[in-house]
């Protein structure tokens, strides 16, 4: 029987091409789905449905998606962390050219003589009043990146063949993101510092309990005059009081940011875009693309890749029969559903078990198919979230 995809955004078509319609309906209105994928639609725990295996997000941020409720029922919350990355970038771009140079004044202060009809006395005009528009240049400049993850590592690498000398921090900072950043790249040992020491400031931070109000007084209060912040990452990572504080006593030049707030909007220090970040039909491509692929891998596979609350786990698949354990993390619970199978007679022929904080997943590939019988001690183990057969013995 097919697998329901439940669609609770318009997605793209090459994203739900990638989800064979043999094997998946795919439609907006589904009473038992397997799975939900969607963008920026806000998910309350009560809509999702109690046949839900897997909530896929096309895009990075899962801030619109109720993740512990998802942890606690076993259900995995994927994203698609860098598949937007260029997107962002080229907008972080934009974002220093505008805060380099006086391009929204000159386009603003143009619109203004839209009823001068003379060509002579309109170029006598501009002539004459271009040199308040006059801005600076950024090479030569020193920008710092704060969050070297996707996004930041490009937008470190774009900001050094601008000409740019790039500092850049982050505590949490991978391995792979560490092969992937240029040698160029100064690491500052702490925020304070590059805050301290930077002409342009970019934030590339996810939002969590660690980084809401990040940017705060003290950080603003050690910039270097004329600097200018740019925040295309989440507006709850600066706080605002702070920010205006900083504005209204020049310690920042100028603000520009991809998140309009009342108190900011209509600032001539500031200048924001109506979240567009992401708002290019090749970045939508590519996040409902990797979304779809990492359901279907986990719908028939049972892996699971760039997930916010699971572990990642790939197991390559070596038999038709393919049983998956979501439990508590705790200890002997693997080992009493490993002794259910022993006493069946079940041969387990490969396996693989990873935990991310209070939870673990395990997937067995076995030689027999249990019964059902079989499969329900497993779930009425005491720590067992969830147990789930995927595909059928050859």
């Amino acid at each position: 029987m097919a697998r329901q995809i439940l669609t609770l955004n318009q997605i793209s078509v090459k994203g739900l091409e990638r989800l064979p319609r043999d094997c998946y309906e795919i439609a907006s209105e589904f009473s038992h789905p397997d799975a939900i994928l969607l963008r920026s639609h806000k998910l309350q725990p009560e809509d999702i449905a109690d046949s839900v295996l897997a909530v896929a997000r096309a895009g990075a941020g899962v801030n619109n998606i109720p993740i512990d409720a998802c942890t606690h029922r076993g259900i995995p919350v994927f994203n698609s962390p860098g598949a937007n990355a260029n997107a962002v970038k080229e907008l972080v771009a934009t974002g220093l050219l505008l805060g380099s140079r006086g391009v929204v004044e000159g386009i603003e202060y143009v619109h203004t003589l839209a009823e001068e009809k003379d060509k002579a006395v309109l170029n006598q005009t501009l002539e004459a009043n271009k040199k308040q528009f006059k801005g600076s240049e950024l090479f030569g400049k020193t920008l710092g990146v704060v969050g070297l993850g996707a996004i930041g590592s490009m937008v470190a690498e774009m900001a050094l063949t601008l000409g740019m000398d790039v500092v850049g921090y982050d505590p949490a900072l991978s391995v792979e993101a560490a092969w992937r950043l240029s040698s160029q790249v100064r690491k500052a040992d702490t925020l304070s510092a590059l805050f301290a020491r930077c002409d342009y400031i970019t934030l590339h931070l996810p939002v969590l309990d660690s980084t809401i109000g990040l940017i705060n007084a003290e950080l603003l209060g050690a910039v270097q005059p004329d600097t200018c912040l740019l925040n295309f990452a989440r507006q709850e990572i600066v706080d605002e009081e702070a920010l205006v504080g900083a504005l209204e006593n020049g310690n920042l030049r100028r603000y520009i940011a991809d998140f309009p707030s009342p108190s900011l909007i209509g600032r001539d220090d500031v200048i924001l875009m109506p979240h567009i970040g992401a708002s290019t039909d090749e970045a939508e491509d590519n996040c409902a693309v990797m979304a779809a692929d990492q359901l279907r891998d986990f719908l028939e596979n049972g892996n699971i890749r760039n997930s916010v609350n699971f572990p990642t786990l790939q197991l390559e698949r070596v038999t038709g029969c393919r049983l998956s354990v979501t439990n508590e993390n705790v200890p002997r619970i693997l080992g009493s559903v490993l002794a259910i199978l022993a006493d069946e007679n079940i041969n387990v022929i490969d396996m693989l078990n990873k935990s991310r904080e209070e939870v673990a997943y395990n997937l067995i590939d076995i030689g027999t198919h249990p019964a059902d019988e079989v499969l329900d001690k497993m779930r009425s183990l005491e720590g067992v979230i969830n147990v789930r057969m995927i595909g059928d013995c050859a």
